[in-house]
């Protein structure tokens, strides 16, 4: 059954050099991109050959903690032939990677973030943070300083089997907050950092506020119960009819097996450590996405957030139609276009260039 789209208003505007406008899409940003100047080319323009999508398992270790990591890019890796510009995908707090990130809901149309960004002519790769999905699972409550170590363990695997050192991310959610701390934490492994569903100091997130009643549990408990209730209402606590709810349902499926309690970590910073992420000390281009209806955090928290960011190479996105999850709503086309121009920013030019 279709799902109506909502009949709110759609709102949009430029911020930084132009002045505000009205109607479609929001973005707003500035040019530069360091892998097309370093390769010369544009990051997702590397125009893999025809064929079916590729993939592989890994394992990073962190200390005791193996940690499960997944790759897909269109065609085997070849030696001699040029890499692909790698993307990482961080998940967020209550679902781990695959299920997040390379879903399969059959008859209700593409929602694998991991086979279209493949397509697009990336190289790939997600994680389970520890204590999640395949990875192990251990008597800690995998809080964000946690997934940064994870990250540090993560790309290890990443830059060894590319041979790069630099890639770009995207993280949502909770996934954002680990991604944007491990950019503090690592800059030099950052090429362009995407984060959708962020939260800067929470002030006016009905999100927040609700979860906020139940501090002293994530306090005294390192991991929290999760159901299949739970997991569908990712896709209504904001808005009904952002997204299918089959989605709910295949993620329900896929996730479930890995048991019915997770981590309390990343719910308990996000209540009582914020802001986790300190905007100047991000040095890299930065795309901040929010979907319309999210109750995460609130637009005027993430205006704040964005406006501290120290590099020019910086965009803004209000996504209509969309709640929480801007990657698995009806509109996740929308986030795609996006997150795709971001990455495909041509290169800057720091003087004229005529033809």
């Amino acid at each position: 059954m279709a799902i109506p789209r909502s009949n709110s208003s759609r709102r949009s505007f430029l911020f930084g050099a132009a002045p505000a406008i009205a109607g479609g899409l929001a973005t707003l940003g500035f040019a530069g991109n360091a892998f097309a100047e370093k390769t010369g080319q544009a990051p997702g323009a590397a125009s893999p050959e025809k064929g079916k999508i590729w993939s592989k398992d890994y394992w990073a270790q962190k200390g005791d903690v193996k940690l499960y990591m997944f790759r897909k890019r269109v065609g085997t890796p070849q030696a001699g032939k040029s890499a692909l510009p790698v993307l990482f995908l961080v998940h967020g707090s209550s679902i781990s990677s695959r299920s997040s990130f390379d879903l399969t809901v059959p008859g209700h149309g593409e929602y694998s973030l991991m086979d279209k960004f493949a397509e697009y002519g990336f190289d790939v790769w997600t994680m389970d943070c520890e204590g999640y999905g395949r990875s192990t699972r251990t008597e800690g409550n995998s809080d964000i300083a946690s997934g940064v170590e994870d990250l540090k363990a993560g790309t290890a695997v990443v830059a060894r089997e590319t041979g790069q050192e630099r890639f770009h991310f995207f993280g949502e959610s909770s996934g954002a907050l680990r991604a944007g701390a491990f950019a503090m934490a690592r800059p030099e492994r950052i090429n362009r950092l995407a984060l959708a569903a962020f939260t800067y100091t929470g002030e006016g997130s009905p999100t927040l506020a609700d979860r906020a009643k139940q501090v002293e549990f994530y306090r005294t408990h390192n991991r929290r119960p999760r159901d299949r209730e739970m997991i569908r209402s990712i896709f209504t606590r904001d808005k009904v009819g952002t997204a299918d709810p089959a989605v709910g349902d295949a993620m329900a499926d896929a996730e479930m097996p890995f048991g019915d309690t997770i981590p309390t970590g990343t719910y308990l910073d996000m209540v009582s450590k914020l802001p986790i992420v300190d905007p100047l000390k991000v040095q890299s281009p930065v795309l901040v996405a929010r979907g319309e209806y999210d109750g995460i955090a609130t637009e005027e928290d993430l205006l704040s957030f964005y406006r501290k960011l120290p590099h020019g190479d910086r965009q803004f996105a209000i996504l209509p139609g969309a709640a929480h999850s801007t990657s698995l709503g009806i509109n996740r086309q929308q986030f795609w276009h996006v997150m795709r121009a971001f990455l495909d920013m041509p290169p800057r030019l720091d003087h004229l260039q005529t033809s």
